[in-house]
């Protein structure tokens, strides 16, 4: 395809999402602004402190500093087991984020300022406060709002991650993206972002321009006797400042607020759970009077499960095997009702949480490679894979490198050592297959993308990975709430087999298709939805 094509391709791609675009991009826009003017509110107020208590200074600065080292991931992963997940972590950890440079230039513009201009206005029997607010903040204002101005647009590309704990954001759109290989869908949430930043930049520095006093320009400190502000500068300014504090409440209002009645579906993420998470989503918005909230695209098993366990989430579809070697680390069992069985008895009594009737497929671990690996090599098996494995790279998500149903147990069963591990999260690890960059990938047997790059999935065995029979897990507490759910949802079971979900996967994987729609046609022809 030439780049005439390509843009075609991406303008067909905008108008027929332009109202999920427009909706992330509206989401994200909300969460920065709030986050970065609550990190103005407490970090100008603290750089006026520590200017005044020098002492404060190395401790305050270099919590900020700290802050600014914890990588963002990871911060959340602090801040996800006591906020849950949602848009209140993510705007603590870009209001954590936008601190240090707020604080930072706050104290700095008010240290530099020359302390002739202090002692002569103490000398015209000014106040401290009125020293503070007539000559100080006006002098280091320009310094001060530059501050502003970083952790603003740093603010724009941090919030994309807010995606990652099902916050929102076009940080959303880049996520889906990469686990569909979509270039399309990469573009439509980058861009947008690219372009926030710029805005967001251009209006702080438009502010900026139209605070600072005139005159106030010298980096000496040197004054210059400023203009009275017109009534009209003024009027603006104060329409200003009452349009930031309605966004505030409204925001907090529409966030902050719990809804009765109101069901929270989440998912892990990759496209089959977003389908899956679509499916129950539309099941009971179809059926019920009960008002559907999803919260799809989370990170993995852990993010999901422990906002379920929290109350955060009320329910998401899971993996047998996940519950028993992942959440239970339990030992491993071949027998799919017996491992059903076992998940089943201990979340209920120790989670409270109920698992429904599994839906039918059985989406297990397996490996792939190129077929012309499969050949060179004579592939066909794990062991024949074990023998040849420190030839060979993997390419495999960050989860399964670190899981005992996952690479770590089959180092021990099969003698399974590759050359190199690297961990390439999403469909970004069927790119890297495909562009020779690894030779080896996990992946799940009802992947679309197998069958859309052609790969050769190699046979278990020794059955070591154990049964990934998928099936709903709800919170207890929602099924008290609304025991109509267990019957309703049960309607799915045994209605996908493997074949079904490696044929609704693909619509997703290769041909593109919005996993909410392959959801509701799979509804609909199953008679579940009209």
């Amino acid at each position: 395809m030439n780049i005439i094509g390509y843009i075609n391709d991406f303008k067909d791609f905008i108008v027929s999402r332009h109202e999920q675009i427009l909706s992330l991009i509206l989401e994200h826009v909300q969460l920065t602004v709030i986050s970065v003017l609550i990190a103005i509110i407490v970090g100008i107020p603290l750089g006026i402190g520590i200017s005044r208590n020098r002492k404060l200074s190395t401790p305050i600065i270099g919590f900020a500093n700290v802050v600014q080292a914890i990588p963002s991931l990871a911060l959340l992963g602090f801040l996800i087991p006591i906020l849950g997940i949602g848009s209140k972590p993510a705007i603590l950890m870009v209001f954590l984020y936008s601190l240090l440079p707020i604080i930072k230039n706050t104290y700095t513009g008010l240290m530099n300022i020359n302390p002739d201009v202090i002692e002569a206005s103490e000398g015209m029997g000014m106040t401290k406060s009125q020293i503070l607010r007539m000559v100080q903040l006006p002098l280091a204002l320009p310094i001060i709002m530059t501050g502003i101005r970083i952790s603003a647009v740093t603010a724009v590309g941090l919030m994309t991650i807010a995606a990652f704990i099902g916050a929102g954001g076009l940080g959303y759109m880049v996520f889906s993206g990469v686990q569909t290989v979509n270039n399309n869908m990469i573009l439509a949430g980058a861009i947008p972002a690219c372009a926030l930043a710029l805005l967001i930049d251009f209006i702080v520095g438009k502010i900026e321009k139209g605070v600072t006093p005139p005159g106030i320009r010298k980096a000496d400190g040197t004054i210059k006797i400023p203009k009275r502000k017109n009534n009209k500068s003024k009027f603006k300014y104060r329409v200003l400042i009452a349009g930031l504090a309605f966004i505030i409440m409204v925001s907090g209002a529409i966030m902050y607020s719990k809804k009765q009645d109101t069901i929270v579906i989440g998912s892990k993420n990759f496209n089959e759970q977003l389908i899956l998470g679509n499916m129950l989503a539309t099941l009971i918005e179809k059926n019920t009077d009960i008002k559907v909230e999803r919260k799809l695209n989370l990170g993995g098993t852990s993010i999901a499960f422990n906002a379920l366990k929290a109350g955060e989430l009320d329910m998401y579809v899971e993996y047998t095997g996940t519950g028993l070697v992942d959440i239970m680390k339990a030992q491993t069992s071949s027998d799919p009702e017996e491992t059903y069985n076992k998940v089943s008895d201990y979340f209920d009594k120790n989670y409270n949480i109920t698992w429904l009737k599994p839906l039918g497929f059985n989406n297990t671990y397996t490996l792939a490679v190129r077929q012309d690996t499969a050949k060179k090599y004579n592939l066909e098996t794990f062991s024949d894979l074990a023998k040849v494995g420190n030839q060979l790279t993997l390419g495999c998500t960050i989860e399964f490198s670190n899981r005992e149903d996952g690479y770590l147990g089959l180092k021990k069963t099969y003698n399974m050592n590759f050359k190199n591990v690297n961990a390439v999260d999403g469909g970004l690890r069927y790119t890297s297959l495909n562009s020779n960059k690894t030779d080896v990938i996990d992946a799940f047997s009802t992947d679309g993308l197998l069958k859309a790059f052609d790969l050769k999935v190699l046979k278990d065995d020794k059955n070591f990975f154990p049964p990934y029979y998928a099936a709903p897990m709800i919170n207890n507490e929602t099924l008290k709430k609304h025991p109509e759910l267990k019957d309703l949802i049960n309607k799915l079971a045994g209605k996908i087999d493997d074949e079904k979900m490696r044929e609704l996967n693909y619509r997703v994987d290769k041909l593109q298709e919005s996993p909410q729609v392959v959801a509701e046609d799979f509804l609909r022809e199953s008679g579940l939805i009209k």
